[in-house]
C-alpha cells in the first residue's frame, strides 16, 4: 500500500526576538538599509551637511553656544505648527490659515493681559481656547460639509487675519508682563549648580541620550519579532553612539550659554506626545490610513469623519500654542503677526520626509525638516545674505525635496 502524505500541522518556529537574539541579529549592509529607508534617512544626512556647511562659511559662529540658543528661541514656534501640519499632511489636508490663527490667538491674549489687566495665565488659556475653536470650525466645514481643506483654510486666512484686525483695533499692543516673556525667554539656569556650565541642562541631555539607546533597542526588538530588516548590533550601537554625542554637544553648547530653554522643554514635551499619538495610538493609525488610502479606511470602519474632525481640533490647538509663544518672544501682539508661517509649517513636513500624497511621514522627520529650515535661514543671516536671495534657496530646497519625494515613488514602483 501506498501511504498517503498528510500535511504538516506544525507552525514554523517564529523567529527568537528576545532583547539577547536582537544582539545577533541585523545585516552590516549600510547601503541596502540606507536605501530601503532612503525618504529618511536622507533628511539626516541633508540636515548634517547643511550644519557643516554653514559652520565652515561662518567661521564657526553657527554652532557657538549663544547662536544655537538663538536658533532654539527664534523658531521654535515654526517647530510646534510643522507637529500638526505634518499630521495634517499625513491624513492628506492642509492648514493655509495657522499664521493668521498665531495672530489672532496673540492677539487675544494680548488684549486681555495687556489691555485689561487680567493675570498672564488668563492670556494663555483664552489663546488656546480660540485655537481650539478655529480648529473646530475648519473641521466641522472639512469633515461633516465636505468642503475641501484648502478652501476652507484659505477661506479662514482671510478670516482669522480680519479678525486679529478688529480685537488689535489695527494697533499694536506690548508689553506683557514678565511671566508671560518667560514662556518664549525664559531659561531654567543653576538648578543643580556646575562651575561655568549648567549642570541640570547636562542631566536633561544625558536623560535624552538614555531615552533614545532604551526606545531605539525596543523598536529593534520588536521589528525582529516581526521579521523586518535591521543594521547588525554594532551598527546600532554605532549609531546611538553618534546620536548621543549630537545631543549631549547640543546640550553642552546650550549648557555654557543660558542654561536650558523654557521653549524647549515645551517643544520636547509635544515632540514625545505626538511622536507617541501618531505611533502608538489608534488615532494616529487611523490619520495613517485615511491619508495612505481614504476609501479602504472607510471600508476597514474607521470612522473618517470624526478624525478628520479632532485632526483640525489638534491644528487649531497647535496654533494657538505657536501664539503664545511667538506673542512671549516678541513681547507683544502685531495685526501682520504670524504673516507666512504657514509655509514655512508646510516647508518643513514636506523636507521632513511627508508625501504629497498623504499617509507618510513623522512627527521626528517634520522636526528634522523644520531644523534644515532653521539653519539655512539662521546661516544665511549670519553670512549677511539678503532676504530676496533667502527666499529663493528656500524655495529651491523645498522643489528638491518634494522632487525627492516623487522619485522615490517611482523608485519603489519599478522595484515592484
Amino acid at each position: 500500500m501506498t501511504s498517503i502524505k498528510t500535511p504538516s500541522t506544525e507552525r514554523p518556529t517564529p523567529p527568537d526576538s528576545t532583547p539577547a537574539a536582537a544582539l545577533h541579529s541585523g545585516t552590516s549592509d549600510l547601503r541596502a538599509l540606507v536605501l530601503n529607508n532612503l525618504r529618511q534617512s536622507g533628511i539626516y544626512v541633508a540636515l548634517v551637511v547643511i550644519v557643516a556647511l554653514f559652520a565652515v562659511l561662518t567661521d564657526g559662529v553657527l554652532l557657538s553656544p549663544g547662536n544655537i540658543t538663538n536658533i532654539v528661541l527664534q523658531y521654535s514656534y515654526i517647530l510646534v505648527l510643522a507637529i500638526g501640519m505634518v499630521i495634517l499632511i499625513i491624513g492628506g489636508h492642509i492648514d493655509l490659515s495657522v499664521g493668521s490663527v498665531v495672530a489672532l490667538t496673540g492677539a487675544v491674549s494680548a488684549v486681555l493681559v495687556i489691555q485689561q489687566g487680567h493675570p498672564w495665565w488668563i492670556g494663555v488659556v483664552a489663546a488656546l481656547v480660540v485655537g481650539v475653536a478655529v480648529g473646530a470650525w475648519h473641521g466641522f466645514w472639512v469633515a461633516y460639509a465636505g468642503i475641501p481643506a484648502f478652501i476652507v483654510t484659505l477661506a479662514g486666512m482671510l478670516l482669522f487675519r480680519g479678525l486679529t484686525l478688529r480685537v488689535l483695533d489695527n494697533i499694536s499692543l506690548s508689553p506683557f508682563p514678565s511671566e508671560y516673556q518667560q514662556v518664549a525667554a525664559g531659561f531654567l539656569n543653576g538648578l543643580l549648580g556646575g562651575q561655568g556650565f549648567d549642570a541640570f541642562t547636562l542631566l536633561i541631555g544625558a536623560i535624552a541620550v538614555a531615552g533614545y539607546a532604551v526606545s531605539g533597542f525596543r523598536t529593534r526588538v520588536a521589528r525582529i519579532r516581526y521579521q523586518q530588516p535591521v543594521e547588525s548590533f554594532p551598527l546600532f550601537v554605532a549609531r546611538v553612539v553618534l546620536v548621543g554625542a549630537v545631543l549631549m554637544y547640543f546640550a553642552w553648547q546650550l549648557a555654557h550659554a543660558r542654561g536650558l530653554p523654557i521653549v524647549l522643554i515645551i517643544l520636547a514635551v509635544l515632540v514625545l506626545v505626538y511622536g507617541l499619538l501618531t505611533r502608538r495610538t489608534v488615532f494616529g493609525r487611523q490619520v495613517y490610513a485615511i491619508g495612505g488610502n481614504l476609501s479602504a479606511a472607510a471600508l476597514s470602519g474607521v470612522k473618517v469623519r470624526t478624525v478628520n474632525f479632532w485632526m483640525f481640533v489638534n491644528m487649531g490647538f497647535l496654533a494657538a500654542v505657536a501664539g503664545v509663544i511667538y506673542s512671549s518672544r516678541s513681547n507683544g501682539a502685531q495685526p501682520a503677526a504670524g504673516n507666512m508661517f504657514e509655509l514655512d509649517a508646510i516647508a518643513a513636513a514636506f523636507i521632513g520626509g511627508a508625501a504629497v500624497t498623504g499617509g507618510v511621514g513623522t512627527v521626528v522627520g517634520a522636526m528634522v525638516g523644520g531644523l534644515i529650515m532653521a539653519v539655512m535661514s539662521n546661516g544665511m543671516q549670519l553670512m549677511g545674505i539678503d532676504q530676496s536671495t533667502q527666499s529663493v534657496v528656500k524655495g529651491l530646497v523645498l522643489l528638491v525635496a518634494v522632487a525627492f519625494d516623487v522619485y522615490n515613488k517611482r523608485r519603489a514602483g519599478t522595484a515592484r
